[in-house]
């Protein structure tokens, strides 16, 4: 199995050359962003549960690295005919805050100072959405890439949240603690061993290692969905009868993943595991009419699956403003 690519040093290399390659492509209009920014979070609900969406930012990687099974001027073509461009993946950070009865569970950290300049925004947007991170009785990490729990850390590598409860999964736990794994991956991406490791071993995070279908708060659960790494576990959300899947990075493009469910792209350490855990999950989704959340789908990520021929596609939902 080939772990992690693109390397490090692409990704850092081309996130820095973001700024000359984000300009407009012929016959392609390029929203820019406002002076003052755009709001960093969005609330709705689910039957009894209230839910929060709050943004760490963004990252801008690499297109390369996208559907990497696939010919590269096929990918390039399906990127242009969406108005996004073939150079640069620009995605979203999408949180989820659970609020079921005394419960406020959030999903991932985010990646703090530690990894792109563009990230790292998840705690003071959590302020700007009136939530004491005190407040946060529960943290549940899908897996350990370092955009999803490279911010656990303060700057004195004690976690931010220390009286939280704090949940991975066994096999996302075990594949990362492994004696020796640092020297089993590329030089460049060693680090991201490293910082995985450190993560879990913060100092005031007591984890719980968790197994499929195991419930984290009555109406919230755990699901196995490995592929993108080893022991990568989405969540499902149940109530009143209504039910939201939350992805992670099971699915992370929400044109790509829907309209070609077969390609997984370089940072899906399992590729031929990825896409049958999405076609699992889409099927899942179109058959329960589950509503779904993106964790990089255009903010606030939330929508639903729709079958459409032999393929997909996310259907955004139409969300309320009260």
């Amino acid at each position: 199995m080939t772990i992690f690519k693109p390397t490090r040093r692409d990704i850092l290399a081309m996130a820095a050359a973001a700024p000359a390659l984000t300009l407009p492509a012929m016959g392609r209009a390029e929203l820019g962003a406002p002076a003052a920014g755009n709001p960093s979070h969005f609330s709705f609900s689910l039957g009894e549960a209230k839910l929060t969406v709050i943004s760490d930012g963004s990252l801008q990687l690499p297109a390369n690295g996208l559907g990497v099974n696939a010919d590269p001027e096929t990918v390039k073509a399906f990127l242009e005919s969406y108005y996004l461009s073939p150079e640069i993946n620009y995605s979203h950070t999408n949180h989820l805050l659970v609020e079921l009865g005394d419960a406020k569970v959030l999903v991932d950290v985010g990646s703090g100072n530690r990894f792109l300049d563009t990230a790292g925004r998840l705690l003071d947007n959590l302020d700007a959405a009136g939530i004491a991170p005190g407040e946060i009785t529960h943290v549940v990490i899908t897996h350990a890439h370092p955009d999803h729990i490279w911010g656990i850390r303060d700057d004195f590598d004690e976690a931010i949240l220390p009286d939280a409860a704090y949940f991975i999964g066994q096999s996302e736990h075990d594949f990362w603690m492994q004696d020796g794994l640092a020297g089993t991956v590329a030089p460049d991406m060693q680090q991201f061993v490293v910082g995985a490791q450190n993560s879990i071993n913060v100092d005031g995070a007591d984890w719980q290692l968790l197994s499929n279908e195991q419930e984290i708060v009555p109406g919230l659960r755990v699901i196995d969905t490995p592929g993108h790494t080893p022991g990568h576990m989405s969540l499902i959300l149940e109530s009143n009868g209504q039910q939201l899947l939350v992805t992670g990075d099971a699915m992370s493009h929400s044109y790509m993943n829907f309209a070609h469910p077969e390609w997984f792209n370089g940072f899906d350490m399992d590729g031929a595991q990825t896409v049958a855990t999405r076609q699992r999950l889409l099927d899942m989704a179109v058959a329960d009419r589950m509503a779904v959340l993106g964790y990089h789908f255009p903010f606030p990520g939330v929508g639903h699956v729709m079958k459409d021929g032999e393929t997909y596609r996310f259907v955004p939902a139409l969300w309320k403003w009260s």
